[in-house]
């Protein structure tokens, strides 16, 4: 019989809902019942494409004797952390607190009122290398819990006490200088591995945020070492196998050093961060393997991830099923020699496991290869390669496919709309701007109440019950930002504003300017989480600071830029010191010292050719965070656009920064030089 899983929209959740534990959503009435029954919560945390999630459901979750167990002597909550950032952030930092360590799934035991007191991420159903069973730990906690009360109030206690006083230290209410930036770019440089492209050792996650920063700070310093550490990791990360050779899009990381092995889930936001990555490198040094990159990812994204509703799915899972009924990571990517001349023949196996690297041993699992593309001396015959590729891509496609999380989550979806946005508008793709429109009317439609306040999640159509945190406002901002300066609808601008005011009243400390991921009228946890540092994607804080600094740049909004200032306070504090961990915002610093510049384009119509060089010149400048409006001379729809008058009849570009402005230009070759950073 199904739990009460049973009626959420989370397909992780979902996946949970046939199990024989008696789980609860995260809900006031979950703790409730453990009052009532005097008994402790254990808390589950996952998301649907997390490997080891799936594994412990499998060994104990579905494990009816392990299930009666949990029934009898605790309340159960499973939570997705994708849909709860906030409940996961803040159990996660006790966890990290306690342990050192963590990762999902997160395994915590709380008291009725929600105070954790014991921790762990994956327990096995049996001992194994040091580590205790998920029995033995259930029986141990149980214990405590009947003989020991006293005690467990106390350590619930103090690790409460302790993560309230793990406050930010916050620095000053300074944007990072100069000085600050080039000792982050010296950090970096410390930290970066010049043999394989990427920073630190195994494993390896793709650095999308640093990158940014590096190519910013290139544009405007000219530095060619933070350019080459840029290029070379993207490079590496696009030849190893973490990139779909295939059908192209990137992997969750590399589990080794060398960008070979990937962990195979398909996340939409790495995706997302990483298509806007190899455009902008594109639009820095005009390399063709970004340019391919770059397109294969936004297809991959519009092809495999986009929903019915024209928003985009969350995540592809690493496991599929292997052709045998058995679950196995990665089946669905990698290949043996034996497989290669199955498909394509002898000859062309041959020529294929070359130019992909697939050996006899294998790269990955019981001789089987990820696909890469090792450097060679000497070019393959490309017509071959393409031809190779197609006939290996149509026979993959008859593999059984690796599940797809359809849940639509807001700030990924931001981040998509702005990678989409500008992608297509490089490289003269109306259609996928038209595909980060359908995106953003979604959010608009579904996710946007009359008070613009967001909703985190939807899925078929139907909005989630789950409030939106700070990345969603931040990252649905920017997305929208990015769209309004390549459509030149001023719509999106209004909406972008709508959100930032959220933030400025609702996510924002007035007293030190610094922000919190969750709003001051949102569900009140055991904390209040609050973290400037990117993880897998930018932190709601840096891209919260990041969003406002564009929207003051595009409207002259003083408490906005005032915002965007104090918010990056942190990043002076932090981006001498762990530069790694707050790319995003070191991105946005570099903004604020190069302006941003404020580009208006006048032209008597969109589609006139003269309106349209300008146009594309100006998304195409490297200057740092620059802004870019376009429109009809007169035109209402964006502030920078007023009293700005075509020059001689003719199409202008007027650029201003630090409220100085050149003189307008009709020229697209002038325009890229003011623009070159």
């Amino acid at each position: 019989m199904p739990n009460r899983l049973a009626h959420e929209t989370s397909p992780y959740l979902l996946q949970h809902a046939d199990n024989p534990v008696d789980w609860w959503p995260w809900s006031s009435e979950a703790f409730e019942e453990a009052r009532k029954r005097n008994v402790p919560v254990l808390l589950s945390v996952g998301y649907s494409s997390c490997h080891w999630c799936h594994v412990m459901a499998h060994e104990s979750f579905e494990d009816q004797e392990t299930a009666e167990y949990l029934n009898a002597h605790y309340v159960s909550v499973k939570v997705d952390r994708e849909e709860r950032p906030d409940v996961d952030a803040v159990y996660m930092e006790a966890v990290q607190a306690a342990t050192g360590q963590g990762g999902w799934p997160m395994t915590v035991f709380l008291t009725p009122d929600a105070e954790p007191f014991y921790f762990g991420t994956y327990f096995p159903p049996a001992p194994r290398q040091g580590m205790p069973s998920f029995r033995q730990v259930l029986q141990g906690v149980h214990q405590a819990w009947d003989e020991r009360r006293d005690e467990v109030a106390e350590v619930a206690g103090k690790i409460v006490r302790d993560l309230a006083g793990r406050e930010i230290s916050y620095g000053d209410a300074q944007t990072p200088g100069e000085e600050e930036l080039a000792q982050a770019l010296l950090g970096l440089t410390r930290e970066y591995d010049p043999q394989r492209g990427g920073f630190g050792g195994a494993p390896k996650f793709p650095p999308s945020m640093v990158l940014e920063f590096l190519l910013r700070h290139h544009a405007r310093t000219g530095a060619e070492g933070a350019l080459q550490m840029a290029q070379d990791t993207c490079e590496r990360m696009a030849r190893g196998g973490m990139y779909d050779q295939l059908g192209g899009g990137f992997a969750r990381y590399s589990v080794d050093r060398d960008w070979v092995v990937p962990h195979f889930e398909k996340m939409l936001y790495d995706n997302a961060l990483l298509c806007r990555v190899y455009a902008h490198l594109w639009r820095s040094t005009g390399s063709e393997l970004a340019r391919r990159v770059a397109l294969e990812t936004a297809d991959f994204m519009v092809r495999e991830l986009r929903t019915n509703e024209g928003g985009f799915a969350s995540a592809l899972d690493a496991d599929s099923d292997d052709g045998t009924g058995k679950h196995v990571e990665g089946a669905y990517y990698v290949w043996t020699p034996e497989q290669l001349r199955e498909v394509l023949g002898e000859q062309d196996a041959e020529l294929a496991a070359q130019h992909f690297g697939v050996t006899e041993e294998g790269t990955f699992e019981e001789g089987a290869s990820v696909l890469q593309l090792p450097v060679r001396d000497g070019v393959s015959d490309a017509e071959k390669i393409a031809s190779i590729s197609e006939r290996l891509l149509a026979a993959r496609a008859e593999r059984p496919e690796p599940g797809r999380d359809d849940k639509v989550v807001a700030a990924w979806n931001g981040l998509a709309i702005a990678a989409l946005a500008e992608t297509g508008a490089y490289f003269d793709r109306p259609d996928l701007v038209e595909a980060a429109v359908a995106a953003a009317d979604l959010l608009v439609r579904l996710h946007l109440d009359e008070q613009a306040r967001l909703t985190r999640t939807s899925k078929d159509g139907h909005a989630g019950a789950n409030a939106g945190v700070l990345e969603d406002y931040a990252d649905v901002a920017e997305g929208f930002l990015a769209l309004a300066s390549v459509t030149g609808e001023g719509v999106w601008l209004e909406f972008a504003g709508f959100l930032l005011d959220h933030v400025l009243a609702r996510f924002t400390d007035p007293e030190s300017g610094s922000l919190y991921d969750t709003a001051s009228d949102a569900e009140r946890l055991i904390r209040r989480p609050q973290d400037p540092t990117d993880n897998a994607a930018p932190s709601g804080w840096t891209a919260a600071a990041n969003a406002l600094l564009s929207y003051a740049a595009h409207t002259g909004s003083e408490p906005h830029r005032t915002a965007a200032e104090r918010a990056l306070g942190v990043v002076k504090a932090l981006g001498p010191r762990v530069p790694r961990f707050i790319g995003w915002g070191l991105a946005a610093a570099e903004a604020v010292l190069d302006g941003p510049r404020e580009v208006a384009v006048v032209g008597p119509a969109l589609d006139d050719a003269g309106t349209r060089a300008l146009h594309r010149t100006a998304l195409l400048g490297t200057a740092p965070g620059a802004v870019v409006a376009v429109g009809a001379p007169g035109s209402e729809e964006f502030p920078l656009l007023a009293d700005r008058p075509l020059v001689g009849g003719e199409p202008a570009a007027y650029v201003c920064r630090n409220f100085t402005c050149d003189a307008p230009t009709t020229e697209p070759d002038r325009l890229r030089t003011v623009l070159s950073g």
